[in-house]
């Protein structure tokens, strides 16, 4: 059964040239700094953002902090089965890849895949279906398939060979902490990663990586002022380069910084016990334009899209496949 989902990818660059295509989800959150009369300039203070945090933190060998530009690349893959007799296409997700170009050297250095994970499916499940459960509930209910049919289409990504015939390693996907926990700073400290914090309890977005197939552990790099969250297979501080690391972390921080500047902008940074909040009125803005709350209501939109052009009408196909899937260890 598994062998009739494959995938196909294609990649576009993103810069301050990039435009996002008419089929591009409306939610990513590169494509939001891509619109609007400011788009160029937004886009153009983004990739500055990055590269001076990618050169400040691979300091090294490095005195004028210029050494190292960083090069981002849009990878959105589509999912291909047959229903019906009929082969069928739907977009599954799109992340960032990420090179390293070493100026004095010239060499192109291969990042880390799975920066700004999004996906069609993830919304219906958290926008549509997640509701839907709760409506009129007296407390809170996760449905017994919420994440369920998602999970078990990433792995099997990863696990094809239309991914590991492109990406060396394990993707990385790094977002914001929960608002709704508590993180307790650690005695553990990685020279890029920074100090470990860590949650006693997982939150509803670390248990849904979990049903991909990631694990979770959140650090404060270096001069960062909050932790951020790493899911991830296989071992995060060994697995990859210092470079790798910074790669992904002077990308997913400046994003951070720009969506969430109450946490990761601040102007104090996080204290051993953290409770981080939008309600935050001692940091700085960026110089770069985003609406949170339009995202928020399109994410409600493309995940009914998802339930009207995917989930409803091949409903019997995703479900005979994902009963007879594997689902790999975790």
């Amino acid at each position: 059964m598994a062998n009739e989902f494959t995938f196909s990818i294609s990649t576009a660059p993103f810069d301050e040239d990039y435009t996002p295509s008419e089929e591009s989800r409306a939610t990513t959150n590169f494509a939001n700094l891509a619109r609007g009369e400011h788009r160029q300039q937004n886009l153009r203070n983004a990739l500055t953002m990055i590269n001076r945090r990618f050169n400040d933190l691979a300091h090294w060998d490095n005195p004028t902090a210029d050494r190292y530009i960083v090069e981002l690349e849009i990878v959105t893959v589509e999912l291909q089965f047959t229903d019906g007799g009929e082969f069928r296409e739907f977009p599954l997700l799109e992340v960032l890849d990420i090179h390293v170009n070493d100026q004095q050297t010239g060499v192109r250095h291969q990042g880390i895949v799975g920066n700004n994970f999004s996906s069609y499916l993830r919304d219906f499940d958290f926008s549509v279906l997640l509701p839907a459960a709760n409506e009129g509930a007296t407390e809170f209910t996760l449905p017994d398939e919420f994440g369920t049919l998602h999970g078990k289409l990433f792995q099997h990504f990863l696990d094809s060979a239309a991914y590991q015939e492109r990406f060396p390693k394990p993707p990385v996907i790094c977002i914001s902490v929960s608002t709704s926990k508590t993180y307790r700073r650690l005695e553990n400290h990685h020279p890029i990663l920074g100090v470990e914090y860590q949650q006693n309890d997982y939150s509803l977005t670390d248990d849904y990586f979990g049903r991909m197939g990631l694990t979770v552990r959140y650090f404060m790099p270096p001069g960062s002022v909050a932790p951020l969250a790493f899911y991830f297979r296989g071992d995060l501080l060994n697995d990859y380069s210092a470079l790798q690391l910074i790669g992904t972390i002077s990308t997913m921080e400046t994003f951070q910084k720009i969506y969430r500047p109450e946490i990761y902008n601040a102007n104090s940074s996080a204290a051993s016990i953290y409770r981080p909040t939008l309600d935050q009125q001692d940091y700085s803005r960026t110089e770069i334009d985003y609406d949170r709350e339009e995202r928020s209501r399109l994410a409600v939109t493309q995940g009914r899209f998802t339930e009207e052009h995917f989930v409803k009408p091949h409903g019997r196909v995703l479900q005979h496949w994902a009963a007879n899937y594997p689902a790999p260890a975790r």
